[in-house]
């Protein structure tokens, strides 16, 4: 897993906690001769919210840090994915209390084995306006869609716009293809990368329409650089 700023390695067993309002990339490599397999529970803000109140549970700090957290191996965390498996088979349609309730097991279980959690579960303050040219020439790498990127960098689509072609003289969306290309020309003229390597990482959907896009650009297809 990636955030753009650091790699994290989970192995078998191991269990993680995602922080919100983060981006992440997922590289997912199965044993020789076997399968990957992941379990995950995720915490909406109204479940979170309710889960507050009914509770009493707030945050007192707000978190920054790492966005991903390796939690440590405790048998309560292997208990409760162990108990998930049987609910694998139920659709939520008409199961929503049954799996509200298998959610709110799991917030107890975090509560008890690592309460620092509180302060990042309980958060719910939005992002804050933070430097556009830095967060944007981090993350340009990640496929998400501009309504994202605006909401991240504090702001709402129609002000993300406005300040984005006031600081770079560009439309988002073409930043972007030419920041992704100009990174794309780098890595395989001066890193020796091939397209197939390197055109998810970059953001594109489809090996095909980034080839197209790299020779409208630069003229040539990748593999003649």
């Amino acid at each position: 897993m990636n955030d753009g700023n650091q790699e994290y390695i989970f192995n078998e067993g191991d269990f993680r906690f995602g922080k919100r309002n983060r981006l992440i990339k997922f590289l997912k490599l199965p044993p020789e001769g076997g399968e990957y397999k992941s379990l995950s529970a995720h915490f909406s803000q109204e479940t979170l919210r309710s889960f507050s109140m009914e509770f009493g549970y707030a945050s007192e700090n707000h978190s920054n840090g790492d966005a991903m957290l390796k939690l440590n191996p405790n048998v309560l965390y292997k208990n409760y994915m162990d108990s998930l498996l049987p609910y694998l088979q139920l659709n939520q349609l008409g199961n929503e209390s049954l799996l509200s309730t298998k959610l709110k097991e799991a917030l107890l279980l975090i509560l008890k084995v690592n309460p620092e959690l509180k302060d990042v579960l309980f958060d719910f303050s939005e992002p804050g306006k933070i430097d556009l040219d830095a967060f944007m020439n981090k993350n340009f790498h990640f496929n998400v869609d501009l309504n994202r990127f605006a909401y991240l960098t504090g702001r709402s689509l129609a002000t993300f716009k406005r300040d984005f072609e006031k600081l770079f003289n560009i439309t988002p969306s073409r930043w972007l293809q030419q920041r992704r290309l100009q990174e794309a020309h780098y890595l395989i003229k001066e890193k020796g990368k091939t397209a197939s390597d390197i055109y998810l990482d970059l953001g594109f959907e489809d090996l095909s329409h980034f080839s197209f896009a790299f020779k409208k650009q630069y003229g040539l297809a990748p593999t003649k650089i």
